[in-house]
């Protein structure tokens, strides 16, 4: 599927704003997760289908999965929370109301809940009931026959899930679940509006609705298949057309002066362009105007005494959607290579089935040497991060939103978290998943919208603060086909504090250089599969320093969740992590010698030396950390 999404997704050919299509990874026992649903086949027909069409169907395929997944998902958390009520020896109506007020805050979706004892004789008997304040009567009403079915399930000891039903166009199904030892039951009415949610996102998604603020968007779209192994030279941009090969604000430039306007130069400006000064930074300006276009801007500004003007980019996550389907294949009794000797495996109730990409580049390996990087702050430069999120939070420290500076950083989209969890979730918790570091602090600067969306502006500001505010690794999965003077000046800061920035290389299976990742102080990273190989998404180009693995990646989610998410967006943070591991191991290196020794202990996986598809090779974890402390 992610081919598919790959290849008729609108976007401009930069990359992609873009919701995933999410994978729930945690597992049913009762709904065999480990043979996750297929995706039906589509039909073929005598005549190509349209692009509309194929979107639609694309769209109607992550429907149907998500709305498998919301089932088993369910079923995993009312398991825990019947596990939790049966350690209440004397539960009243309080104390359950209680407890399920509690669990329900983090499980918004289940709008009814039964609590009670199956008898020797296979009887049920109700000892609390408890409905949720949202729930219209009409839907206990329509839920009331399928409750029915479900309390003779659970009275024969067998877990139930309805058929779905529908309030007010709104999806709704029952499930039930009786205890271990057979004594205790629980029944709940699921609500699914996730489904019309992801619908939505997915039509914007797809183009066939329009983002909110897609008018002040200059957009270009790509047809199926075109960037398939498609080579490009690098962006002109000593042109007047905007550089409409990339997005960018209508209407909106960027200008660096050579020298300081005066108040009489702005009021001049403002009066020409009949516009307004948006941000400021230094000398940089950004410019909106009320009358001129991009280009004209542009033209406009070059008869100024510049540095440079340029059009006022904007920057997009670098994920590409997962197949739900194909997270069995990379259980670990299926994994491919040879078994890694002196390893510790952390409890971590998702790590031995799904984080089959920890162990790829031998992470647990590594914390033979060295599992604490308490010392070093890794900022996120991304949509934020789930503040709250019980598998991360600890390591969260005080973070930004440049977006809106009142805000704190929290994550409106879910890929900073997820990004996040990939480098810093809590270790040996029995909770969820597994991070890289175990310890380094997350600095979450908050740079794009809810969209998934940022521009030049936000990120470089976001890049500056993360570095006066003590950043040792800045992890920037996000891109941009257009170079940008405004945003390499901000590169050039952080790389001259000593920070090690590392990018995502993108997910259009192309050369064409993406930007932050091609400039010279940023390591670029692309993406490989659980066996080595190139992922189908994954750019490539000379200028790509490592890969790491970024398909079917299982990390935290906002709201207590974990999800499975592909890209080069995925890959980036592992190599973000290990760098984190390098500088927690020898402090004295400087970012120059961490990003050598990545290169340099890098596993070749591709054609004999550096070649363009994984640079260096495959990241090797163990090798790179006992380097580091060679190095001391």
């Amino acid at each position: 599927m992610g081919k598919l999404i790959y290849g008729i997704i609108v976007a401009v050919i930069l990359g992609f704003i873009l919701y995933p299509s999410v994978s729930n990874v945690n597992p049913s026992p009762q709904l065999n997760a480990e043979q996750p649903p297929q995706a039906a086949p589509q039909q073929q027909e005598s005549v190509q289908p349209s692009e509309v069409k194929a979107k639609e169907a694309l769209i109607d395929d992550d429907v149907r999965i998500t709305e498998e997944l919301s089932r088993e998902h369910s079923v995993y958390t009312t398991e825990q929370l019947l596990a939790n009520l049966q350690k209440d020896q004397a539960l009243t109506q309080a104390s359950f109301q209680k407890q399920v007020s509690s669990w329900l805050d983090k499980h918004q979706s289940v709008v009814y809940i039964q609590y009670g004892s199956i008898s020797k004789d296979h009887n049920s008997n109700s000892n609390a009931k408890f409905h949720n304040d949202n729930a219209p009567q009409k839907v206990i009403e329509a839920a009331a026959e399928y409750l029915e079915e479900a309390d003779r399930s659970v009275s024969n000891q067998q877990s139930y899930i309805s058929s779905p039903f529908q309030v007010d166009n709104v999806n709704y199904f029952v499930l039930g679940e009786p205890s271990a030892d057979a004594k205790h039951y629980i029944l709940g009415v699921v609500k699914q509006d996730l489904l019309d949610r992801v619908r939505s996102h997915q039509r914007k998604n797809m183009r066939l609705e329009s983002f909110q603020s897609e008018k002040r968007i200059n957009v270009k779209t790509v047809e199926p298949g075109q960037l398939k192994n498609k080579s490009y030279e690098a962006p002109n941009t000593d042109n007047d057309n905007g550089n409409e090969e990339s997005h960018y604000a209508k209407n909106e430039v960027v200008v660096k002066f050579r020298r300081a306007p005066s108040a009489k130069d702005l009021r001049q400006i403002l009066g020409q362009i009949n516009g307004s000064i948006i941000k400021k930074l230094g000398q940089t300006y950004i410019f909106k105007s009320n009358r001129m276009d991009t280009p004209k801007l542009i033209h406009y500004f070059r008869k100024w005494n510049v540095e440079y003007v340029e059009p006022h980019y904007l920057y997009m996550t670098n994920e590409e959607p997962a197949a739900p389907t194909s997270f069995g294949r990379f259980l670990f009794n299926n994994m491919q290579g040879p078994e890694l000797a002196q390893t510790f495996k952390p409890n971590d109730e998702l790590y031995s089935k799904y984080q089959w990409n920890l162990r790829q580049i031998g992470t647990d390996q590594s914390w033979t040497f060295n599992k604490d990087a308490s010392g070093v702050i890794v900022a996120v430069i991304d949509t934020g991060v789930d503040l709250t999120h019980p598998d991360i939070e600890p390591h969260i420290a005080s973070g930004y939103n440049v977006i809106k500076p009142e805000d704190q950083p929290d994550d409106d989209v879910g890929h900073g978290t997820h990004v996040s969890g990939v480098i810093s979730a809590l270790v040996n918790n029995r909770l969820g998943v597994a991070g890289m570091t175990w310890s380094s602090r997350i600095l979450p600067v908050k740079v794009l919208d809810e969209t998934g969306a940022g521009s030049t502006y936000a990120v470089a500001q976001g890049i500056i603060w993360a570095t006066d505010h003590g950043a040792k690794v800045i992890n920037m999965s996000l891109g941009n086909y257009a170079t940008s003077s405004f945003l390499h000046d901000a590169i050039k800061y952080a790389y001259d504090k000593d920070v090690v920035l590392i990018a995502a290389s993108g997910n259009d299976n192309t050369d064409r250089p993406s930007y932050p990742a091609y400039y010279p102080e940023v390591f670029a990273v692309a993406a490989s599969d659980s066996n080595n190989n190139r992922a189908s998404f994954s750019n490539y180009g000379d200028y790509i320093d490592v890969t790491a693995p970024g398909v079917n990646i299982a990390s935290t989610y906002p709201k207590n969740q974990y999800v499975a998410l592909s890209g080069t967006s995925m890959a980036t943070p592992h190599v973000s992590a290990l760098a984190a591991l390098i500088r927690a191991t020898n402090p004295s290196l400087r970012n120059t010698e961490v990003m050598d020794i990545i290169r340099t202990t890098a596993q070749d996986i591709g054609d004999p030396g550096t070649d363009s598809y994984f640079g260096y090779g495959l990241i090797n974890v163990p090798k790179a950390v006992e380097e580091a402390q060679k190095r001391k």
